[in-house]
C-alpha cells in the first residue's frame, strides 16, 4: 500500500529537483512556486489559495504621505538660457497634474537620470499620488524621448519560451555605455498566448488584434493593434505583444473590468485586484511611457496612463516580484538606480542574465535600429 505514495513521493521529489537545479534568477521561495504552478496538480489552486490568505489590499482613506520618495537627479529645465535669444528645448512632457489639492514637493515634477543627449534629457522620471481614495498609492512614471532615444527588446532565459535567438539574457556588455533605463516585459507566454519578434525572427506568432508595442527600424516606437499576421514584417526591428489596449485613442478598454473571477487581465496573488502594476504608452508625440503603480487595477492603471498623457496604452507584467523600473548614470561608472521600491529584484537585474523578457533604453547611435546582442 506504501509502494504508490512512495512512487509519487519519488516522482515530485525528482521534479522539484530538475526544476530547482536550473538556472534562474528568481529566487528560492520564487522558484519554489513555479515549480507548485508548472508541475503539480492542482498547483495553480493551490498557490492561489496561500497567496488569497496572505493577499492585503490598499486601506481607503486614513492619513497620506508627508512626502514621495525622491526619483530621478535634478528637475529639468524648460530653457537653455535667458535673454533675448532664448530658446525653448525641443518637446518635453509637461508636469504631471497632481489629484491632490495639496501636492506634495516635486509630485509630478519631472526629473533627469543621466546627462543630455544631443542638447536634452533622453529620459525622464517623477511620481504621483494617482488616488485620492487610496492616498497611499504611488505611481512611477518613465519618460522617453524617441528621437534622442534606441528602445531595443530582449528575451530572457526562458521567457519568451521559444526564441530563436535568446541572445545574452541581459544588456549586453558592449552596449553598456549608452545605456540609459530598463523595465519589465509583458505577461508570459504561457498565461497570455502573446507573440514576439527579434531582429527578423519570431518567437511566438503574433496575435491579430493584440496590442503590441512595436520598435521599427527608422526609430519610431508605436503602440498598434496588430493586423499583419504572424510574423513581424521587414521594417519591424522587435516587437512584444501584451494582451489587448487598455487604452485605446486617450480613451480607457470598455471591456476593462476589477472582477476578481476574471483572469482577463492577468493572475494576480490571491485574486486581490489591488497588485502592483505596470503598463506602457505612447503620447500624443510618439514618446514611450512606462508605469509602475504601487497597487493598482487594471482599471486605476488604464487612468493613470490616461492621467499622464498616453494616447494608446497596454498593460505589462504585474505582481510584487515582476514589477522592475531602472535607470542608470554614467559619472562613476555604470551607476543603477532602482526608481521603484522593489524588494525582490535588484539593481543590477538585467546586468546579470535574467530569466524573463525585458526592455533597455539606449541613447541613439546613426543607423537603423536592431536590438544589439554584443
Amino acid at each position: 500500500m506504501l509502494a504508490p505514495i512512495v512512487l509519487v513521493l519519488v516522482s515530485f521529489g525528482i521534479s522539484y529537483a530538475n526544476y530547482m537545479l536550473k538556472p534562474t534568477s528568481e529566487n528560492f521561495s520564487e522558484r519554489s512556486a513555479e515549480w507548485v504552478r508548472d508541475d503539480v496538480p492542482f498547483g495553480n489552486w493551490m498557490i492561489d489559495t496561500a497567496e488569497r490568505l496572505t493577499a492585503t489590499a490598499p486601506r481607503k482613506g486614513g492619513p497620506g504621505l508627508k512626502r514621495l520618495p525622491r526619483v530621478g537627479l535634478s528637475a529639468i529645465s524648460r530653457v537653455k538660457r535667458a535673454g533675448r535669444h532664448s530658446q525653448l528645448v525641443s518637446y518635453l512632457p509637461p508636469p504631471i497634474k497632481p489629484v491632490f489639492a495639496k501636492p506634495l514637493p516635486g509630485e509630478g515634477v519631472w526629473h533627469r537620470t543621466g546627462p543630455s543627449v544631443h542638447g536634452g534629457p533622453p529620459v525622464l522620471v517623477t511620481s504621483y499620488r494617482p488616488s485620492t481614495e487610496y492616498p497611499t498609492i504611488i505611481a512611477y512614471v518613465l519618460w522617453i524621448d524617441h528621437t534622442r532615444t534606441d528602445l531595443a527588446y530582449y528575451p530572457g532565459r526562458y521567457e519568451p519560451p521559444s526564441a530563436v535567438d535568446r541572445g545574452p539574457m541581459m544588456i549586453p556588455v558592449d552596449q553598456r555605455y549608452r545605456l540609459l533605463a530598463a523595465f519589465n516585459g509583458g505577461f508570459t507566454h504561457v498565461d497570455t498566448d502573446n507573440g514576439s519578434a527579434v531582429n527578423g525572427y519570431t518567437n511566438e506568432p503574433l496575435i491579430d488584434g493584440n496590442a503590441t508595442l512595436a520598435g521599427y527600424r527608422n526609430g519610431r516606437v508605436n503602440i498598434v493593434k496588430w493586423a499583419g499576421g504572424p510574423n513581424a514584417p521587414a521594417g519591424v526591428a522587435w516587437a512584444r505583444q501584451s494582451l489587448t489596449p487598455i487604452v485605446w485613442g486617450g480613451k480607457l478598454n470598455p471591456e476593462l473590468n476589477i472582477d476578481p473571477n476574471s483572469i482577463q487581465w492577468g493572475f494576480s496573488l490571491g485574486g486581490s485586484i489591488f497588485t502592483p502594476r505596470t503598463a506602457v504608452g505612447i503620447d500624443a508625440h510618439g514618446n514611450v511611457m512606462f508605469v509602475v503603480a504601487s497597487e493598482a487595477t487594471v482599471v486605476s492603471l488604464a487612468q493613470i496612463l490616461r492621467h499622464i498623457g498616453a494616447v494608446r496604452g497596454m498593460e505589462f507584467d504585474i505582481n510584487p516580484a515582476w514589477h522592475t523600473l531602472i535607470t542608470y548614470s554614467h559619472k562613476n561608472g555604470l551607476d543603477p538606480t532602482m526608481v521603484e521600491p522593489q524588494p525582490d529584484k535588484s539593481p543590477d537585474r538585467y546586468l546579470i542574465p535574467d530569466d524573463r523578457d525585458f526592455f533597455a533604453v539606449y541613447s541613439r547611435v546613426p543607423g537603423p535600429v536592431t536590438v544589439p546582442f554584443k
